[in-house]
């Protein structure tokens, strides 16, 4: 039988950046000709928000927030060095990277040999590494393939793939690993991506990126929606049910942010809708995974939550294993974008 790591983690793509660039996406949603008047103006902010901007546009906040996201991910890495898997199924999200006009999958499993990216997508990373220097991940392909044929075998009519299309690995995929290995000791684990189309609507419409201010989509140039959170819940159970049943120790891992304030129109693309997401980590804490399970689509919208659907596979996993969390983290923001959480939950 089969043993099951659960964690999860961000991709957070400004942590790859230096400290005085991780306010980048709120100077450009400042940008915004939509945006009230009002709020072009420091003081005009809330209190909490003003208070992480402060004198020095968010650079000493962001010393703080890399400190407290990178305790987090050492904390994870410690974790899954402890357990050895034998290979690491990713939940991510693919933002118009691999797929794109030609075919949009609802979620595809990566049966690669092999993977290859770079290190992180900032103009000048964090760790002076040339932007042209490659990093290499192994696959699993009989286990891709032991997954995907046992999904559809449980009536989820899952794609599959042996080789890129447009990206060699998204973002989702990559930072995983960037992150997870942020000190640079090495990442022997193999990976299989699975890929999840969270951005729905605007995943080919918007570039899966940020709001189009001087062309936005209309209602008709939007795409289909990204696959309900009851799905991809259960598909998240069927993957521990599955796994559960191999030989192998597997760690399922689900990688993204919580809201982001770019997606999050009601908040005029500033800030996340972080009481959304605090109902929503309460559950997860609790183990209420009903909660998770019912959440509606029209949510996930509305409070810019797409990358939480990576999550809502994770949270069908802890069900199907019967597992709480061992130990949660909710790390907020007003100025850097995204919520983000982490959590790990072993074996008992």
């Amino acid at each position: 039988m089969g043993e099951i790591l659960a964690v999860g983690i961000t991709h957070y793509p400004p942590l790859a950046g230096r400290d005085e660039s991780m306010a980048f996406i709120l100077k450009m949603m400042l940008k915004n000709p939509e945006l009230p008047e009002k709020l072009r103006h420091v003081e005009n902010w809330p209190e909490a928000m003003r208070a992480e901007w402060s004198n020095d546009e968010g650079v000493a906040a962001a010393r703080i927030h890399r400190e407290r996201l990178l305790r987090a991910l050492r904390k994870t890495r410690a974790q899954i060095d402890a357990f050895r898997p034998d290979f690491i199924v990713v939940w991510g999200d693919d933002q118009y990277e691999n797929f794109r006009e030609d075919v949009v999958p609802p979620y595809c499993v990566y049966a690669h040999e092999s993977f290859e990216f770079g290190p992180g997508t900032m103009p000048k990373n964090i760790w002076n590494e040339p932007p042209d220097k490659k990093f290499h991940s192994p696959g699993n392909v009989a286990a891709a393939k032991y997954l995907a044929g046992g999904l559809i075998e449980a009536g989820f009519d899952t794609a599959y793939s042996y080789k890129p299309l447009h990206h060699p690995l998204g973002h989702a995929f990559a930072n995983a690993v960037l992150y997870l290995d942020y000190d640079r000791k090495g990442f022997p684990y193999p990976i299989i991506p699975f890929a999840i189309n969270c951005y729905g609507r605007k995943v080919c419409a918007q570039r899966g990126g940020l709001p189009m201010f001087e062309n936005p989509p209309s209602e008709a140039q939007l795409d289909p929606p990204a696959p309900t959170p009851r799905r991809l819940f259960d598909l998240g159970a069927a993957t521990a049910r599955i796994l559960s049943a191999s030989p192998w120790r597997v760690a399922l891992l689900a990688s993204s942010g919580w809201s982001h304030a770019f997606l999050t129109e009601k908040n005029h693309y500033l800030f996340p809708d972080t009481p959304a997401d605090r109902v929503l980590y309460e559950a997860l804490r609790q183990g209420n995974y009903d909660a998770w399970r019912n959440y509606p689509a029209e949510a996930v919208e509305a409070s810019g939550q797409q990358e939480i659907l990576n999550w809502m596979c994770l949270a069908g996993a802890l069900t199907e294993l019967r597992r709480k969390p061992a130990e949660t983290e909710f790390i907020d923001t007003w100025i850097f974008n995204s919520s983000k959480c982490f959590l790990f939950a072993p074996a008992n």
